[in-house]
């Protein structure tokens, strides 16, 4: 994409579809002479135009308004010519292609200036934009985030960091570390006075603070993620421990068939939810139990149900509390913990939840760490969405300053951590290694610029605009 960036570039910019207007996008260096020669009239900057557009033969496509932005005050930074017409799907590739065999004609005949008109690949205004400083790469990331959101607090998390709420801490940080680095570097000057250097720049209260922000920026960007990518949470138990009941309860609708007949749930039934704004990938299982015991069809969901539990981010066990005074129940529920716990993958959090507590009739010895429900009253449930954001690590009544983060920003954040650490390691020796310091400095900045693509290798770009709709 990178070798191809001085193309202009043609897409359709709204959905695929049938809507009431539809927006046909142009971006390139000098696209004035064109836009007069396409729209058949001299486009004043910034003002919307309404006229007919027209093919080679002089027949009318469409009505449309243009508005042409010349560069650098555009999205992209270059000029940017907009078409907007009836939102069909014909007449915008009608208005494509005249847009394609005039620039063709013209890289010719030469009365407009504009050969190599292309459609553009997914993501490619918005790398414009970066790549002309119009926007950081936290920022063109925080643009897809915004499109993808599904839940309001997504939305507004995204908003936030296109407005530069992540960028503005992370370049904060990077000019405190640069100042650490200017000092440590002034250390290794004058290597006879290391100590005495270190004690009147203030070297360790420095990093000591630059390891406090760090931590805190790290947390907020874990914030963030859980509001873009949510949590996927699998529903997992023993056959008639209401897994398909706190489904249902969660989602607020009958989703999942109920009955007291063992191994009803023969597949994965999923629903999203949201919790304080927290999408909430949830996933009703087939009942865990020996293959041997269920039929063919059984068991095919119960390999698909350990499948999930394998790429979870949070389980919830069930134990039926209706069966907790049978030794057999009680037994084979200690042994599926066991086993879940082995197949979870390390990062996965589980929690036990002591299901049909309404049915009790005296009392029952149950764990102090376990949430007590009811799926079928709903008891308890308000409790268990609090757990589960507990053990998520969201923090509720943060949403005001939560920006977007993605796991690359998490990644950069925890690299930029542990190379400041290593520093810290390093300055506490009796002769400080102010070498491998500035080392150690120099590569936490790095992993830090990484974070608006001041340091960004193309395969990166590549990957993060791809991920971009058409036309965006």
């Amino acid at each position: 994409m990178l070798a191809q960036r001085d193309d202009p570039i043609i897409a359709i910019a709204t959905a695929p579809g049938r809507g009431a207007v539809g927006v046909v996008r142009i971006s390139g260096k000098d696209l004035h002479s064109f836009a007069q020669s396409l729209c058949g009239m001299v486009l004043q900057p910034r003002h919307a135009h309404l006229l007919t557009l027209k093919d080679d033969q002089g027949q009318a496509i469409d009505q449309v308004l243009a508005i042409y932005f010349p560069g650098p005050h555009s999205y992209t930074g270059e000029d940017v010519l907009e078409l907007q017409g009836h939102g069909g799907t014909v007449v915008m590739h009608m208005i494509m292609a005249r847009s394609l065999a005039l620039a063709s004609q013209s890289s010719k005949n030469e009365p407009c200036h504009l050969p190599h008109l292309r459609q553009a690949m997914p993501g490619e205004f918005t790398q414009r934009a970066y790549l002309n400083q119009k926007m950081d790469l936290a920022q063109a990331e925080s643009i897809a985030d915004l499109i993808d959101a599904n839940t309001e607090a997504a939305a507004r998390s995204a908003g936030r960091s296109l407005q530069g709420a992540f960028s503005t801490q992370v370049n904060a940080l990077a000019g405190d570390l640069v100042h650490l680095r200017m000092q440590i570097e002034a250390c290794l000057d004058f290597p006879e006075e290391d100590i005495d250097f270190i004690e009147t720049l203030g070297v360790v209260k420095q990093l000591h603070t630059l390891l406090s922000k760090t931590a805190q920026l790290k947390e907020q960007a874990h914030q963030g993620q859980l509001l873009r990518d949510g949590l996927k949470l699998v529903i997992a138990g023993q056959p008639n421990a209401g897994k398909s009941s706190l489904l249902n309860a969660l989602a607020g609708a009958e989703l999942a068939i109920v009955t007291p007949i063992a191994g009803t749930t023969r597949d994965v039934l999923g629903q999203s939810i949201q919790i304080e704004g927290v999408p909430i990938h949830v996933l009703d299982t087939a009942g865990l139990r020996a293959l041997a015991d269920a039929d063919e069809v059984e068991q095919i969901g119960i390999e698909r149900a350990w499948a999930q539990i394998k790429q979870a981010d949070m389980v919830l066990l069930l134990n039926d509390m209706s069966r907790a005074d049978e030794p057999p129940y009680v037994k084979e529920q200690s042994s599926l913990e066991q086993l879940v716990v082995h197949a979870m993958p390390a990062r996965t959090k589980l929690l036990q939840v002591n299901n049909k507590c309404d049915v009790l009739d005296h009392q029952v010895q149950m764990d102090t760490q376990a949430v007590a429900i009811s799926a079928r009253t709903g008891q308890g449930l308000q409790q268990l969405r609090e757990r589960i954001l507990h053990l998520a690590g969201w923090q509720s009544g943060a949403q005001e300053g939560v920006f977007t983060a993605r796991a690359r920003h998490l990644d950069a954040l925890a690299r930029v951590h542990q190379r400041l650490l290593n520093a810290q390691d390093l300055l506490s020796n009796k002769v400080p290694a102010l070498d491998l310091m500035a080392e150690e400095c120099r590569l936490a900045h790095q992993a830090l610029s990484s974070l608006s693509g001041e340091f960004s290798a193309d395969d990166l770009l590549g990957e993060i605009f791809s991920s971009f709709c058409i036309g965006k």
